[in-house]
């Protein structure tokens, strides 16, 4: 169970529990249950059935696929006033995720038994609007991806990432083969263009470590 207190909180981070009524609201705090994970901290994994949902309250966990050569691509991230679709769907079909998830910065969140999400789904209107507009939101952005991932150049999706990243950070703290593990490739295909990009002067590269030194070139690139 949570306190009021942190039932409010939580209701500040996920709007449709702020329209929950007092029996709504009395029932979820009587089936949450507060949580702290720390960074590195691996949430599920692929093939597991997920026994909770957690409504994330702060921090970030990020949501991949592993292949079969052990490659990985990062599906999206999950952060305040987020939960994860996949976790929702695996809960209400019964089927094991077919995806894993870790944190990437220090979650705190509260986590609510699959049993009960299936029933409140079923019973109240608010959590059936949650788990559509969730589904809704989430689409697009898969939809997104698979559109980089299938019609856009590698070279434009590395632009495009250190654009992002840049703005709240440069150089920025990032391994090749971290770079490689976001976008689906291998490191040696990373290292090839960030190569050619410093090169060029726009990039330099050293180890865990990427300065932007002319953003232009990445814009063009990028289509920005």
């Amino acid at each position: 169970m949570i306190t009021k207190d942190r039932f409010d909180t939580v209701a500040r981070s996920f709007e449709f529990l702020r329209r929950a009524t007092p029996d709504a609201s009395g029932e979820f705090r009587r089936a949450a249950r507060f949580a702290r994970w720390p960074v590195g901290k691996p949430l599920f994994s692929a093939g597991e059935h997920v026994p909770t949902l957690a409504l994330i309250v702060s921090g970030v966990v990020r949501v991949f696929k592993t292949g079969r050569t052990g490659r990985e691509i990062t599906l999206y991230r999950i952060g305040s006033g987020e939960t994860c679709i996949l976790s929702v769907n695996a809960i209400l079909t019964r089927q094991p995720i077919p995806a894993a998830a870790a944190v990437e910065q220090r979650v705190e969140a509260v986590t609510i038994p699959a049993e009960v999400l299936r029933d409140w789904v079923q019973r109240h209107d608010l959590w059936r609007q949650f788990v559509f507009e969730l589904i809704s939101q989430r689409l697009m952005k898969v939809l997104t991806l698979v559109d980089d991932v299938v019609f856009r150049r590698m070279d434009a999706r590395i632009a495009a990432l250190l654009l992002e990243r840049g703005r709240t950070q440069n150089p920025l703290r990032i391994t090749h083969q971290e770079i490689a593990a976001e976008l689906g490739t291998s490191r040696e295909v990373i290292s090839r263009i960030l190569e050619d990009l410093a090169g060029a002067g726009t990039v330099r590269s050293t180890r865990c470590r990427i300065e932007i030194c002319d953003p232009r070139p990445l814009e063009v690139l990028a289509g920005q």
